[in-house]
């Protein structure tokens, strides 16, 4: 990324492409965003940025896993971050917002936005199976410990910003009284989190999936009853944005290969977790020190992981040997989702039709740890805050679900078992798990 050095000193600046005027504190200088383009930084977010915690998200690639299908799923937690703080930018210059906001807390929602991933694991959502199975912990606790508790602390409290506030405000737990919508700028349906990963992940995968209007959407979110809701204006954009959520699921975050490989590293990582002590820190200097260089090589160092990284080094992967999506409301099908002994029970059921160990059997469904954006499937999509404006200015509340004949359709829609096995054991796993679980329709014979 290319820095610029501008002067520093209240500034008024006047960005052509925004078209809008922008007035900042201290300003530091501009990041060249291959995304968003230039983003404008302050003093306070350069002295961030600069801090490890930050800094060790260069180390963290978004989406682990997906470079097996997309050579080019190379990009990091770092630049997600200031993309998020940028849009988290963008949305407070929005008058709708910006007049319920003091000035301190505008800069506390960009500097929470910066923050919001500096928690996340090695292979980042592939090492949330650790910390919710080991620690019963997720990657946002992990978040707020980290700003409490690590340099960023310092950084914030001498730069006059409360860490506690910021912490919060980054996982979404302010509940500032009168203000939900702080926490939901970061955390919550429709949030510029969400809103740059769309964009950016579909940008260096190269689908198509991710080109929507995000700043249409920006431009028309408005405070209701003290939460943040879209005036319907913006109805087809939002469609657009949960059409692209679908797609981006279902051939980025859960495609059948990238899977595969994450599972592979949820499995090297939970072998290992006791001798390279992966979930035995006690202090955020030692879970800072842990990031994808650094475990990859512990993990391809020890014994009990070894062969399964040898096997991702060589692109030797497990394999799917049932694929099934379900359009309708099943319980069994709702227990797979939800229940980790029903998973089990079935695996151990199949690897006994299937004649192998039950080591041999893993079902994958979208709403486990490791999947990135599991909490983001539109399985059961959240209702989205609308309103229209009447003739006297009045917001009117509206329902989503009431105006979108589109997000009705994509109730449930995300309801996919996948059984994964070796190479040699394929076919008399997938004939088990068709026993068990059903016929494969023809799509999900073909394999890629």
């Amino acid at each position: 990324m290319r820095y610029g050095k501008l002067q520093l000193g209240q500034l008024s600046i006047t960005q052509p492409e925004l078209g809008v005027e922008m007035v900042m504190g201290q300003r530091w200088g501009e990041i060249k965003d291959p995304v968003h383009g230039y983003i404008y930084v302050a003093q306070i977010e350069k002295d961030i940025i600069d801090s490890f915690p930050m800094q060790r998200l260069h180390r963290l690639r978004q989406l682990a896993g997906a470079e097996y299908v997309y050579p080019g799923a190379n990009h990091t937690r770092f630049e997600h971050s200031l993309g998020t703080m940028y849009l988290a930018q963008r949305l407070t210059m929005n008058s709708n917002l910006s007049q319920h906001m003091t000035e301190e807390e505008i800069q506390l929602v960009r500097l929470a936005a910066l923050l919001h991933d500096v928690g996340h694991g090695p292979f980042s959502h592939v090492f949330e199976h650790l910390l919710e199975k080991f620690l019963d912990k997720t990657h946002e606790e992990i978040t707020g410990w980290i700003i409490r508790k690590s340099e960023l602390h310092d950084i914030l409290e001498n730069s006059g910003y409360d860490a506690d506030t910021v912490a919060k405000l980054a996982t979404g737990s302010l509940h500032r009284k009168g203000k939900a919508f702080l926490d939901q700028v970061v955390q919550s349906a429709i949030d510029v989190d969400k809103l740059d990963f769309i964009v950016r992940d579909t940008f260096h995968t190269g689908a198509e999936y991710g080109n929507i209007d995000i700043f249409r959407i920006i431009h028309m979110i408005d405070v209701l009853d003290e939460n943040l809701a879209v005036n319907s204006g913006a109805l087809s954009a939002l469609e657009s944005f949960m059409l692209a959520r679908i797609e981006s699921f279902r051939s980025i975050y859960f495609h059948r290969v990238s899977r595969a490989a994450q599972i592979m590293l949820a499995m090297a990582m939970e072998k290992a977790k006791d001798e390279l002590g992966l979930v035995s820190f006690k202090s955020p200097e030692e879970y800072l020190s842990l990031n994808d260089y650094t475990v990859w090589t512990m993990l391809k160092l020890c014994e009990k992981s070894r062969k399964i990284m040898e096997n991702l080094e060589r692109r030797k992967l497990l394999k799917c040997a049932y694929d099934q999506t379900f359009y309708v409301k099943d319980k069994t099908v709702a227990k797979l989702f939800s229940t980790k002994e029903i998973r089990n029970e079935m695996r151990d059921k199949i690897a006994e039709l299937a004649r192998v160990e039950p080591r041999f059997v893993v079902i994958d469904v979208p709403t486990l740890p490791s999947v990135p954006y599991h909490h983001s499937a539109i399985m059961e999509p959240m209702e989205i805050p609308m309103f229209y404006k009447g003739r006297d200015g009045r917001k009117v509340p509206q329902r989503l679900s009431e105006i979108s004949r589109i997000f009705e359709a994509l109730r449930g829609f995300i309801n996919v078992v996948r059984v994964y096995t070796e190479e040699k054991y394929r076919e008399k796993v997938g004939e088990g798990a068709t026993k068990m679980l059903g016929e494969l329709p023809y799509s999900a014979r073909i394999s890629y």
